[in-house]
């Protein structure tokens, strides 16, 4: 009986051992749920920050809030959406027309916000295509695709866009260096460091968000990523 009662204690021990190392460590709070509560907004009330995600492959962007982590809207930009309508209405549809015919899908990253002043002001949102080089602005108002504009000498628009202080320009850079206004078909690898060339693009944003190629810079042939206005 002795012998028995030893060996149920020491299962007893053990057993209440592995119970409590398997308990989470720092687990207050997502037991006690203030973790939630520091996330949690009340309907009627706003989140403090949004976050206006590039939606890379799928061609679109979304809209979180933040603490909430609520997922409000995914906004069609490169992408037909046949929920919305998107690439289908007459309004939406000729904003996917480009000089290689109509291209209703492409790459989008790196959303940057208008600026007044260094700062931003939550007019618009502009993102880039970077398969085909365009350049898309968003209104904040509405939440929907304005305008979308192509880049000529681009090839990939990694290095876009880049906003100036008071929104004055978006600038783009290609990734990939192109010959220059080339019509005339293939042009041979071999002349690289003749042909090739690396073009800035600084697209003018009128006052009411209207966008137009203002200048180019021609570069040497290198390829260019990611950077700041």
């Amino acid at each position: 009986m002795k012998n028995k009662f030893v060996k149920l204690f020491f299962t007893v021990v053990l057993g209440s051992a592995l119970f409590t190392s398997c308990k989470p460590k720092n687990s207050g709070d997502a037991v006690s749920g203030d973790a939630a509560q520091k996330a949690y907004v009340a309907p009627g009330k706003y989140d403090e920050f949004y976050n206006f995600v590039s939606g890379g492959f799928s061609g679109q962007m979304s809209v979180y809030g933040l603490p909430s982590g609520r997922l409000f809207r995914v906004i069609p930009v490169f992408s037909v959406d046949p929920e919305k309508g998107y690439g289908y209405n007459e309004e939406t549809k000729p904003m996917l027309n480009t000089s290689h015919g109509f291209v209703p899908w492409d790459d989008l990253h790196h959303t940057e916000m208008s600026q007044t002043n260094g700062e931003v002001d939550g007019r618009w949102v502009f993102g880039n295509a970077n398969n085909t080089p365009r350049i898309a602005r968003i209104n904040l108002k509405t939440f929907t695709t304005q305008e979308i504009i192509e880049l000529p000498n681009s090839a990939g628009n990694h290095s876009s866009p880049f906003i100036t202080e008071n929104t004055e320009y978006v600038v783009a850079g290609t990734r990939f260096s192109v010959p220059a206004d080339n019509s005339n078909g293939d042009v041979p690898i071999n002349t690289y460091k003749q042909n090739f060339k690396g073009h800035l693009s600084f697209v003018k944003v009128g006052k009411e968000g209207q966008m137009d190629i203002a200048f180019q810079i021609q570069c040497p042939g290198v390829n260019f990523d990611l950077s700041h206005a």
